[in-house]
């Protein structure tokens, strides 16, 4: 009778005199500095390459002989300590501004995404759109700004296409796994993993949140994959812009509305909202939520947060941008109706489209 297999791998040791590979490897920093990058190209190249350019799987898989050359190979040690003097140097490094308009102190953006283009490490990213938020990432840490991102955890963030003898495109996903991405959990202060949920139709969903380090900034990414969740739910941010209209409301709710609840369970204050195309556009309606129940009227509520929003697109045509039927909107937007001072009714009257909710909180701006 076969016995049970169980999945085994090896790993090596970290040499104490590059102690500090792990802690370059897990802040996507690297994918904008040379430096940092070529410390691990010159480690293993075939290896670099075969793991995808991915620092954290690789030192998972370089051989233990190489990892103890390395710590013995003086040109290799010379690579590493100006590697982590640029490291250190930018992180302990606050740029100065001279702009009067934005206090670190007290100033917070925070910039919601539907995907980000960081680096291939992290695949939650499909095209453009995740490149441009990926950048802007990059340069918003670079300028020192008080700025954290939103987005959502994709288990396949984009598909890799082979094209057959008749000229068919094949697509492949490869769903990646959770310890092979430069991601960490979020804990509370008690330790335990920190968990938000957002409403839907049939109940709560939990939504596990989770940090990418990303030079001076954080990305936090919600995740609907939990075992406390239907499988239904947990394959809610399984695939990027994957299922049907449904499944990408179900997406919008949990970035907009359980991005803001995230951010609010990390005691983060943001003065700027910055939503970055329509998909995170359920935002608002949390926002004025959490006005209305605070004794606002609606009216009043959606000035203010008008005056925090910010909304950029670099797709402004009709085929770029989400449109929900009404009673699908309804259905999904019910459980919020009650805390707005409105009725549903007059919500969908609005519009039933997020884009157009950003378009109705800038314009009363």
């Amino acid at each position: 009778m076969p016995g049970t297999r169980y999945p085994l791998e090896v790993q090596p040791l970290i040499p104490q005199r590059l102690a500090r590979l792990t802690e370059l490897a897990a802040d996507l920093l690297y994918s904008w500095n040379r430096s940092i990058r070529a410390l691990f190209v010159r480690l293993d190249p075939r290896l670099w390459e075969q793991c995808g350019r991915n620092p954290k799987l690789m030192l998972r898989r370089v051989a233990q002989s190489r990892l103890d050359e390395a710590a013995a190979d003086p040109l290799f040690l010379e690579e590493y300590q100006r590697a982590l003097s640029i490291y250190d140097t930018y992180h302990a490094v606050r740029l100065s501004s001279k702009r009067t308009d934005i206090d670190p102190r007290t100033d917070l953006v925070a910039y919601f995404c539907a995907e980000f283009g960081l680096h291939e490490s992290l695949q939650i990213y499909s095209g453009g759109l995740g490149i441009l938020a990926g950048d802007h990432c990059k340069a918003a840490s670079d300028l020192g700004l008080p700025f954290v991102a939103v987005g959502l955890l994709y288990r396949q963030g984009y598909f890799t296409q082979t094209i057959d003898a008749q000229g068919n495109q094949i697509v492949g996903t490869a769903p990646a796994l959770l310890a092979d991405l430069p991601v960490t959990p979020v804990c509370d202060h008690e330790g335990h993993e920190l968990r938000v949920s957002v409403t839907l139709p049939g109940g709560l969903v939990a939504l596990k949140v989770w940090r990418v380090a990303a030079g001076r900034i954080r990305l936090y990414l919600l995740d609907s994959d939990v075992p406390e969740n239907t499988s239904a739910d947990r394959g809610i941010t399984c695939q990027l812009y994957g299922g049907d209209r449904d499944t990408r409301l179900r997406q919008e709710i949990v970035l907009g509305i359980g991005g803001v609840r995230a951010l609010r369970a990390l005691g983060l204050a943001p003065t700027v909202w910055h939503i970055n195309e329509g998909h995170p556009a359920f935002q608002i309606i949390e926002r004025i939520r959490e006005l209305t129940t605070q004794g606002q009227d609606f009216d009043s509520a959606m000035e203010v947060v008008a005056a925090g929003t910010v909304f950029t697109t670099h797709t402004p045509v009709p085929a770029g941008h989400d449109i929900f039927d009404q009673e699908l909107f309804g259905r999904y937007l019910e459980p919020y109706v009650a805390d707005l001072g409105i009725t549903l009714d007059e919500l969908k009257s609005l519009g039933s489209s997020p884009f157009y909710y950003t378009h109705l909180s800038v314009n009363k701006a």
